[in-house]
Formats: structure tokens, sequence, C-alpha cells
């Protein structure tokens, strides 16, 4: 997502030779696809910096291989991007802390887009399956095909056609990181539904913006540069993130993901920001749900 933001751009438009770059592989998506190149640059501006939170250098690399006017349409800034990574680091603190107790498990990621979490902290042994719309997944596929442990699904999440291709043996890790703002709040529940149903046992991590924000956005006003946010119809403060356990009797636990600190001191001050009750309960959070290893009816 993009709010108001400063100019300015923290990814050099050269290549690692110093050359600037061709952009090899042209990227055309709209809406809610084209966030996925609205994080990719975020990662990789904060990914370049020498004191960055995140360690990222594919996402580096895929945007220097992508031809598209990341910088003109994005801008840049280090609240944004030092904010994706920490989200980042949420997401990755999880996946990390279920592959060491499911070292062979199936790590699914909902609305993957180019997100280059495989890169970041697979352990050489787990299964991975990136699902999005044919569109992204076709993006996907040019510019990180995928290995032997990796499968692409190209259909929407609400279609739960995807769920046939995930093997479920040894655990599965579901992520929905910067996709459910988009989908309807009946939506929201009937995925969730469908995985406790379908995956007893698993964890659900995903995360959601604050009413404030999916209401400025459903409005056209969360915008920056040349871009605007498409709207986000599902907005869920972080003081209602047990409302999740009503979507099925099989979400037994729903557990919130502070993030670490950060740079600076608006960076340090993050963490013991989203503690206080009136502005913790108002900032965007990332839920981690638990299913039961039975789902009950």
């Amino acid at each position: 997502m993009a709010v108001e933001q400063p100019g300015g751009s923290g990814v050099s438009s050269e290549g690692a030779s110093g050359i600037p770059s061709q952009g090899e592989v042209k990227a055309e998506l709209a809406g809610v696809c084209e966030t996925t190149l609205w994080t990719l640059y975020q990662r990789a501006v904060e990914a370049r910096r020498p004191d960055g939170l995140l360690h990222d250098p594919k996402a580096v690399e895929l945007v220097e291989r992508i031809d598209f006017p990341f910088a003109e349409r994005f801008g840049g800034g280090d609240l944004l991007a030092q904010l994706q990574a920490l989200r980042v680091g949420s997401f990755d603190r999880e996946v990390a802390d279920f592959l060491v107790r499911c070292p062979r498990g199936t790590v699914v990621c909902l609305g993957d887009g180019l997100e280059t979490q495989y890169w970041r902290v697979d352990n050489g042994r787990a299964h991975w399956v990136s699902v999005d719309l044919p569109e992204s997944i076709a993006l996907r596929e040019r510019l990180l095909p995928p290995g032997p442990r990796q499968r692409l699904v190209g259909c929407s999440v609400t279609d739960h056609r995807w769920m046939d291709e995930v093997e479920t043996e040894h655990g599965v890790l579901i992520t929905t990181e910067g996709l459910l703002m988009y989908l309807r709040p009946g939506e929201v529940r009937e995925l969730i539904a469908g995985c406790a149903e379908r995956f007893p046992g698993a964890t659900f991590v995903l995360d959601a913006v604050p009413r404030w924000l999916s209401r400025l956005a459903s409005k056209g006003k969360v915008r920056g540069h040349g871009f605007q946010a498409p709207p986000m119809p599902f907005g869920m403060d972080a003081d209602e993130r047990d409302k999740l356990a009503t979507a099925h009797p099989g979400v037994v636990e729903v557990r919130d993901v502070l993030p670490l600190a950060g740079r600076g001191l608006l960076g340090r001050l993050i963490p013991a920001a989203a503690r206080l009750p009136l502005i913790g309960s108002r900032r965007p959070s990332v839920v981690a749900l638990r299913f039961a290893d039975r789902a009950r009816g």
C-alpha cells in the first residue's frame, strides 16, 4: 500500500556493474496486482541501505531487471521502506520458527506476487506454494522460475482449488502478506474458515490495515507520487483481532505478532507504541491464527 511520502529514491537506477539497468522484463500490472511492484520496490529501497533492516538482495536484483518506472511511480523514502521491512520481518520470523518446528513442512504464500521470502528464509528442505492471480503468477514465473520444491498456482485465493496443491503430511503454514485488505470481509472469513477445515493443525499468518486506513483507501485518498492504492474493503483495528476466531470453531489461538525495533528514534518507538491502548489499537497489525488439530464442527 502507499501513503503520502516525500520525493527521492532509495534504489539506484544502476545495476551492480554501475551501468543503468535495461529492464529486460516488462511489468504491466494494474489494480491490486500492481501492489506487488510497490512492496517489491520498498523492500529493495530498504535492502539497498548500508544500515537496512532487511537483507533482500533478490528484491534489489528484480528491481534492476524489471522494465518499470519504479521511482517515478512510487517515489521513495525512509519511513515507508522501514515500515515495510518491519512488516516483512514479522512474517519472516513466523516462517522461520515454523521451519524449525516442521523442517519438511509446506509454506503456502497467498497473494505472493514478487515476494522473495523463499530466498530469505528457506531451509533447503521445505516445500513452498505460491498462489496469486494468473497475471501476477505469469510475471513471477518469468522472473523467479520455481525450483524443485516450489510450486506456482495461478488463481484467486478465494478459489479454493489451490488447496489441492498443498502437501500436508509434514505441517502447513499459510501466509497472507499484503492480501486480505483487498478482499471483502465475508471473503476473509470464508478463507479463514476454509483453511481451518482443510488444514487442521496449521498456522495462518495475516496482516490487516486499521479501519481508518481502509476508509481512506476506499475513498481514493491513499496515494503517493503517481500511485493510488486500490480500495481496501477489509479493515480491522488491532484490538479487534480476537474476532477472527469467530470465522470458524477450528481457530483455537489468536496471537498478535509485534514488530521488532527499527532504525532511528521513530523505529525504536514503534514496538512500544504498538502496546499503547489508543495508538496500538489503530495500527496495522500482523496476527497468527492456529487451527485445531482436528477441525471442530
